[in-house]
């Protein structure tokens, strides 16, 4: 999953460890989602939406290039 967070959190002017905090995460846990490393629950996702006034749709998305070019090899 592909995700917005970083340059949300950025222009919220927002440190790792304010947003972590915020959300009862682990600084570490946030650095993972920021680099789509770690697939945070959909509970985690609403609340970084709600602290970043942002809607999941502008958070999250899928990225489906992997899946679309295995459709297309099979």
């Amino acid at each position: 999953m592909d995700n917005n967070v970083k340059s949300y959190r950025l222009q919220a002017n927002l440190s790792q460890k304010q947003l972590a905090t915020a959300t009862g995460i682990t600084r570490q846990t946030l650095s993972l989602i920021e680099k789509g490393e770690y697939n945070p629950s959909l509970k985690l996702c609403f609340s970084l939406c709600h602290i970043l006034n942002k809607t999941l749709d502008q958070l999250f998305w899928m990225n489906t290039e992997g899946r679309d070019n295995h459709e297309k090899n099979s």
